[in-house]
């Protein structure tokens, strides 16, 4: 049986104050930490102020995005050491506001990953993967996610790819207010496990844990977790009130 996670990611909202206000009231609301996993991922600038409110709790911590390089002369970026340095448990990788604004190619992902999993110490590299709503009315979706996949997890090993986490984000359903049914979002995390199982085997395709992100909400997250091979959310928005984040949470216990 997968543990379910739930993972929050602030994008480029909220400040200091306000995010350590919001992390101590998530904390404190969860009840049930050994059912399901829980993690906040604030902006890099947060990261130190955001772990400090959450350590000894159940909340986990992680960042948005890392650099591929270890170490150098590469302004702005922030390497994997770093975020160990700061307690980090969680990386989102390949978030489709990385690939659709910023550029980032299925090879900078794998790359990513790699540094992710090499890196000296537990850091979960949260894999995504989605189609754009041209691509599913164009009924592209399986071919993009075979893609995407295969991309990212180029050169990972069966013992890797069992420290990962994969996350299918709709491009469609991010902030848009449009969610994938509970059909289809299952319909997608099947044909991951199916993949898993084909470029490793059934045992590592029943372990690794497949979240679903887009437009998630307190009032849609049970239908979407009820699925069988959903375990677990990626949320935006809603994970940015402690009431809408914890609902969800509680989505997962019902």
């Amino acid at each position: 049986m997968r543990k379910p996670l739930i993972a929050g990611n602030w994008k480029m909202n909220l400040d200091r104050q306000r995010g350590v206000e919001l992390s101590q009231a998530v904390a404190a609301g969860v009840k049930s930490p050994d059912k399901v996993d829980v993690a906040y991922c604030p902006p890099f600038v947060y990261l130190e102020a955001v772990g400090a409110a959450l350590r000894g709790t159940p909340v986990a911590w992680g960042a948005q995005d890392m650099s591929y390089e270890a170490a150098g002369a590469f302004t702005g970026e922030i390497s994997a050491s770093m975020l160990l340095d700061l307690g980090c448990t969680y990386v989102i990788l390949g978030h489709s506001e990385r690939r659709h604004i910023f550029g980032e190619t299925d090879q900078d992902v794998n790359r990513k990953t790699l540094a992710a999993l090499a890196a000296a110490g537990p850091l979960v590299p949260i894999v995504c993967v989605g189609e754009l709503l041209a691509e599913r009315e164009a009924g592209q979706t399986a071919t993009v996610i075979r893609r995407q996949f295969e991309a990212a997890y180029s050169g990972v090993t069966e013992e890797q790819a069992l420290r990962t986490v994969i996350a299918y984000e709709p491009v469609w359903a991010i902030g848009t207010g449009k969610v994938a049914t509970p059909e289809q979002a299952e319909e997608v995390h099947l044909d991951l496990r199916k993949l898993l199982t084909a470029r490793y085997n059934a045992g590592v395709a029943e372990r690794v844990r497949i979240l679903y992100g887009g437009s998630v909400k307190p009032d849609n997250a049970g239908s979407l977790l009820g699925q069988p091979n959903v375990d677990g959310a990626l949320v935006g928005g809603a994970c940015l009130k402690a009431e809408d984040f914890l609902g969800i949470i509680a989505a997962t216990l019902s």
